[in-house]
């Protein structure tokens, strides 16, 4: 099986996109949402089709995700970080929200895809950026090198089998080499 080389946001270029004012507001409004799915790991599909009663309190008191996949129609729970309600309260009396009773004013696929390659040019990111790099940095960044434990990571994806997010922990050279640095510094200390 030929391994896919999954691009992913590290953190620099995550606070880059996130810290930048665009002049327009469509490429603003791109960047929140795309930005929501680096915080959820929501895929395109479920970011477009997440409705507002989809946003529920959770059995700990916050806020969180719970829906459905639509490409595996397998439940996602997905507990949301503040800067990720905060996009979502910014969007909350969106026309286009207001009417349809979804999550997000999201665009199609094709646009989003097109305004996130002239983010990225703006921004002075040299990756190719799609809407499906936000769940790959999610998967990534956000959680495993956090120390988030890969089975949480699977379930909030919404993965059925753990061996499709252990994809995502072979890329991280990263979270090795930092876990390997504690190892050291234990050792070293004795």
């Amino acid at each position: 099986m030929k391994i896919v080389d999954r691009v992913f946001l590290n953190q620099d270029e995550i606070d880059l996109i996130a810290n930048k004012v665009f002049e327009t507001m469509r490429l603003n409004q791109v960047r929140d949402i795309f930005l929501f799915s680096c915080l959820t790991g929501l895929a395109y599909a479920d970011v477009q089709k997440l409705k507002k009663t989809e946003i529920v309190k959770g059995l700990d008191g916050k806020m969180w995700i719970f829906t459905k996949r639509q490409k595996t129609d397998t439940p996602t729970r997905v507990p949301l970080l503040a800067s990720a309600l905060a996009i979502l309260n910014k969007y909350a009396y969106h026309p286009a929200c207001d009417n349809s009773g979804k999550a997000l004013p999201v665009s199609t696929n094709q646009k989003m895809n097109a305004y996130l390659k002239e983010i990225a040019g703006i921004c002075g990111i040299n990756k190719e950026l799609t809407y499906h790099t936000a769940r790959h940095t999610f998967a990534t960044t956000v959680t495993l090198s956090n120390g988030v434990p890969i089975e949480s990571v699977s379930k909030m994806l919404g993965h059925t089998n753990i061996k499709t997010t252990q994809h995502y922990a072979k890329i991280l050279d990263m979270k090795v080499s930092q876990d390997m640095a504690l190892l050291k510094q234990k050792y070293n200390a004795g």
